[in-house]
């Protein structure tokens, strides 16, 4: 079986987000008490994924750099790249064609939140059966027309809409996505669309078109948000301190996750728990041990 690696999208300008955004990378923005990237970091984590490509903007790659460095002291191997500026999400599959080498690849977008109870043996059963293709999430959503959808017979995916107009279909493609080796190649066959991206749709229907698109929905129990708007932002955030406060838990502890996959040990742990001091998520850690 071939090895999936991760690529996190994490450049663009945030004008969805601005004027939060003039100064700072989205994906720096808190969403409750961690920065937006550790929440797609984590879900990359929670499919046992370790080998990771984050993708950004100049300035900001030196930021992530900041705290993540190499990713060692997570149990992973992070690396990073430059997009110079925004050509669209495919444009991961360019930059990263060393990164994946003859791996398959898992490409998350940096502003896409998932919880759900189940979802970490979801992605990891995902991760591993698809040996070839491509398989994309859905999730059902109550406004289609702001988002890709699906059209779904028979629990197959045959047609895929970018924000349609007229109603076609209530799920929405979210951003996460598993492609085998091939996408390296397929990205060379699309052209940049009326806005001179090049658009994710636009893959996902040259492999729906070889009939090696699948689709898994992600049922009642599980959330996504696009957390790049100041709405879903402030939604993801208020999820997140709920769900932390009544649980007693931590939502995108890489710390832990790392933990617990046993990629890093109790004197590791502890090391990291030293890192945050006496405030809350220190102590969270400390209780790990």
């Amino acid at each position: 079986m071939k090895n999936t690696v991760g690529i996190i999208m994490a450049g663009g300008r945030g004008t969805r987000l601005m004027p939060m955004t003039a100064s700072i990378s989205k994906h720096l923005l808190p969403i409750y008490d961690k920065p937006m990237i550790f929440y797609a970091l984590s879900t990359l984590m929670i499919a046992r994924i370790r080998n990771i490509l984050i993708i950004g903007d100049i300035k900001d790659i030196e930021h992530y750099k900041k705290f993540l460095f190499d990713g060692s002291k997570y149990g992973l191997k992070i690396s990073y790249a430059i997009q110079s500026k925004p050509k669209g999400i495919p444009e991961a599959f360019t930059i990263g064609k060393k990164f994946i080498s003859k791996n398959n690849v898992c490409l998350i977008l940096g502003d896409n939140f998932f919880y759900g109870n189940g979802l970490s043996s979801l992605l990891t059963k995902i991760k591993n059966s698809n040996k070839s293709g491509a398989t994309v999430l859905g999730f059902k959503v109550k406004h289609p027309s702001n988002y890709g959808v699906a059209k779904i017979i028979n629990k197959k995916i045959v047609s895929i809409y970018e924000k349609p107009k007229t109603f076609i279909s209530d799920t929405a493609l979210v951003g996460l996505y598993f492609y085998d080796n091939k996408v390296i190649d397929i990205v060379n066959q699309i052209k940049p669309s009326k806005r001179k991206e090049l658009e994710i749709t636009d893959i996902n229907k040259i492999y729906l078109k070889n009939k090696a698109l699948k689709i898994k929905i992600l049922k009642r129990g599980f959330t996504w948000l696009d957390a790049g708007t100041p709405e879903n932002l402030l939604k993801a955030a208020q999820f997140v301190n709920i769900t932390e406060e009544r649980q007693g838990i931590k939502i995108a502890c890489i710390e832990e996750i790392a933990y617990r996959n046993k990629w890093i040990s109790k004197q590791d742990l502890r090391g990291l728990s030293n890192d945050y001091g006496l405030n809350d998520y220190g102590k969270y850690l400390k209780n790990l041990i």
